[in-house]
């Protein structure tokens, strides 16, 4: 069953239980008042019946002492019985509701009877027939205050329900306002759950049509959202994975278009850094080779100063031209290192004083290239340049345990919080203020890749108070593999 058809059903079957109650209502409101009015009806005519009763019972009796025959004896004994059935149903009629008390009444009723037998008696055994008159006399009087009080008793009863009767007739014209009321209501209920039926359908055809025009108009970015579950439903959430894949459809036909352009340019500018690549190229070995050439010529020509300081730039050139990605032990960085300090103290001179301890059983560990010349240089630039009286770095490496620590510790400027905040978010722009080009972000970074943890580097400074870099590299070599997968996947 579909969902638009169900809310139909759904919309009738309410109008049906909407009537239904309306008319149980109405019809257990009239029976009951029928019911009432039956009973009172009924004593009244069980009141009249028994007063008739008792008057014919008088006759029967009368008649007998007259003629005493079989005939009248059964007329009699009929009366008697139809006396006391009477007495029986006015009795359970006058138990369940009603406004008098019927005690004396029936009393007058048993009273009637047991006259009407001692005159039978007397007069059926000839024993005394002044007697059975004076009896007969008796069930007389009984009867006709039994008629007399009959007639009070209907009497009272109507006094007493006169109320009930005329609240009849005003619960009558209360009926008619209620039926009207009723009417409105349901009239009332019946154009709201019309109203939010229509609403249901026709909204999201609003919808499905205003998404259609602004599709028309180019704009895929209106999402469609229904809250039913019907065919409109299901029909908008189509509506919606087509908008969303036109959408895909041309978003992917203008990047092609883009890629194409972008592609074609990238191939002039190719073609002509080509032509200046062709133009400035420089041979790194042929640098080399010139710098050994000239370090054994200052050797020979006794500048020995000259010779060793040309050596270790040779040395250092080739070093930093060699390619990161790939890992060095620590020993090939201290031995670097000590290249480069040599460099900056022919041109510092004794401004820069440098001060190390090294544990040689750490220098085994494998770490990326190129890992503390950037911190030295870092410390050099900025602790000793500046200063017309120098400064000192210190360097150790010791050994604890599952880990190296390697410190770095100049007695510079220092840094604020927020500088070295940039420098362990990496957001400290490369290879400023360094001849590598390589930052201390970038030192960061490839620690933090190489090991495949965070916490490999510590940071402790305050602006006038030094700075101190602490490495702790992990002694397990896990970032390797990751380092040679990058290295073969380029």
């Amino acid at each position: 069953m579909s969902g638009i058809q169900r809310k139909i059903l759904s919309l009738s079957a309410i109008m049906l239980f909407i009537m239904a109650a309306i008319w149980t209502f109405l019809t257990y409101y009239n029976q009951q008042m029928l019911d009432r009015y039956n009973r009172i009806l009924q004593r009244y005519l069980q009141l009249y019946e028994m007063s008739s009763a008792s008057q014919q019972l008088v006759v029967a009796l009368n008649t007998y002492l007259q003629t005493p025959d079989g005939a009248n004896l059964a007329n009699l004994s009929a009366g008697r019985q139809r006396v006391l059935d009477a007495k029986r149903l006015l009795e359970e009629r006058m138990a369940s509701e009603t406004a008098v008390d019927p005690t004396d009444y029936l009393n007058l009723v048993d009273s009637l009877v047991e006259a009407a037998d001692r005159s039978y008696i007397m007069s059926a055994r000839e024993l005394n027939s002044v007697q059975a008159m004076i009896d007969f006399a008796e069930s007389d009087r009984y009867a006709k205050y039994i008629a007399e009080m009959t007639q009070q008793l209907m009497e009272q009863e109507l006094r007493t329900y006169d109320s009930f009767y005329r609240g009849i007739i005003r619960q009558s014209a209360e009926l008619k306002k209620l039926g009207f009321w009723l009417l409105a209501f349901v009239t009332m209920v019946l154009l709201l759950f019309s109203y939010g039926f229509s609403h249901s359908i026709t909204r999201p055809v609003r919808k499905l049509t205003l998404a259609a025009r602004e599709l028309a108009r180019g704009r895929f970015d209106m999402h469609i959202e229904v809250q039913s579950n019907d065919e409109i439903a299901f029909l908008a959430r189509t509506f919606d994975h087509m908008r969303v894949n036109m959408g895909r459809l041309i978003s992917e036909i203008q990047m092609k278009a883009q890629l194409e352009s972008e592609l074609q340019t990238s191939r002039l500018l190719l073609k002509e850094s080509q032509l200046r690549s062709l133009q400035s190229q420089i041979n790194p070995h042929f640098l080399f080779n010139t710098l050994d050439t000239l370090s054994k010529k200052a050797y020979l020509e006794g500048s020995p100063e000259t010779s060793d300081l040309l050596a270790n730039v040779a040395g250092l050139l080739r070093y930093n031209l060699r390619r990161l990605d790939r890992p060095v032990t620590l020993w090939d960085e201290v031995r670097v290192l000590r290249q480069y300090i040599e460099i900056q103290k022919a041109r510092f001179g004794d401004r820069l004083r440098f001060v190390q301890d090294i544990d040689e059983t750490c220098l085994n560990l494998r770490l990326p290239g190129l890992t503390l010349q950037p911190i030295v240089e870092n410390a050099v630039i900025h602790a000793v340049e500046p200063s017309e009286k120098g400064g000192t770095v210190t360097f150790r490496v010791r050994d604890l345990g599952d880990r190296v620590a390697v410190d770095i510790e100049d007695d510079g400027v220092g840094m604020s919080e927020g500088k070295i905040r940039e420098i362990m978010e990496e957001r400290l722009a490369e290879g400023q203020g360094h001849s590598t080009g390589i930052g201390i972000s970038n030192v960061i970074r490839r620690l933090r890749l190489f090991y495949g943890v965070d916490d490999v580097i510590r940071i402790d400074s305050a602006p006038g108070a030094g700075t101190k870099v602490r490495l702790r590299l992990p002694k397990a070599e896990g970032g390797i593999a990751h380092v040679q997968a990058a290295d073969r996947g380029r």
